[in-house]
């Protein structure tokens, strides 16, 4: 189907790692519109090149970490006024293998503090004072934000629903101050939280501290003890900002979850995107994870 001039308006995508790039451009060509992207060859995937050589209405930008200016430049260039980020950036990525123009070691040296907040929202008002304005990373995805409710066939026991009281408040607490979106607890306790390394990390590294905890517990089956204990809980940060960092979960998740011995997991209603939804809850019932989306208020 053809379409004017006047109805093929244009977004632009910074597109980081996994399938959040790919999911918002197929929702942004259904809503018709032209994308223009910005990959970080540091992260995206080389899969996006397959998807502009199928589409004419996709085109795509090679750039490293650091390239501000040539990011600006690209989308000028294609008369991008509104875009949208999507994917991770490896916090370790942003700290360590950045290699900043002069645009953005300007902006680095006015930091107050070096978080991934802190640098997005920079760089945030950085496009809009060039004309060009960040939406939210959520945009055009909606219907795949969490529900509030238990998501699987089973609920989290007694157990795990302490773990989730106790779990939130960790969360909230370590999401205020920029450190991770995620707190792995055992027995009301704070087991792992996320840092730099990623939620998949995170929840590994909890797994493998459990394991060691009670190797002694079964020697024929070292962790078992582990399989009744090991809740997680993935946050949004207080006051958001829904144009970065939104939390994800998908099906990757559950695989990490069950290789760690964890058995539920509690996310923030409305504030949490889903991937792959359907198959991410199929694989949860199989492995007998609990998963549930609670409401935060917002103060």
């Amino acid at each position: 189907m053809l379409y004017s001039e006047e109805r093929m308006d244009t977004l632009g995508l910074i597109a980081g790692n996994g399938r959040f790039p790919f999911l918002l451009l197929d929702a942004a060509r259904a809503h018709n519109l032209r994308v223009v992207v910005v990959a970080i060859k540091e992260e995206t995937s080389p899969e996006m090149n397959e998807r502009a050589a199928a589409d004419p209405d996709i085109s795509v930008h090679w750039l490293s970490l650091g390239e501000l200016s040539k990011l600006i430049e690209s989308f000028h260039h294609a008369g991008v006024t509104r875009a949208v980020m999507a994917g991770q950036v490896k916090h370790k990525q942003i700290f360590s293998s950045i290699r900043p123009d002069w645009r953005l070691a300007k902006l680095l040296l006015n930091l107050r503090t070096r978080n991934t907040d802190m640098l997005l929202g920079a760089i945030a008002k950085v496009l809009d004072d060039e004309g060009i304005t960040l939406i939210s990373s959520t945009s055009f995805l909606e219907p795949m934000l969490a529900p509030a409710g238990v998501l699987t066939a089973r609920a989290p026991d007694a157990t795990e629903r302490a773990d989730i009281d106790y779990g939130l408040r960790a969360a909230r607490g370590v999401a205020a101050f920029d450190l991770g979106q995620t707190v792995v607890i055992a027995a009301q306790a704070c087991v792992a939280v996320e840092a730099m390394e990623g939620t998949d990390a995170a929840i590994l590294r909890a797994g493998d501290l459990m394991r060691t905890l009670h190797a002694d517990d079964d020697p024929q089956t070292p962790g078992t003890t582990l399989a009744r204990r090991l809740t997680v809980i993935k946050v949004a940060k207080p006051n958001q900002d829904l144009r970065f960092d939104v939390p994800v979960v998908g099906l990757p998740t559950i695989e990490t979850m069950r290789r760690a011995g964890a058995t539920c997991l509690c996310v923030e209603a409305s504030r949490t995107l889903l991937f792959d939804r359907e198959a991410m809850i199929a694989a949860a019932d199989a492995a007998g994870i609990a998963v549930i989306a609670e409401e935060i208020p917002q103060s």
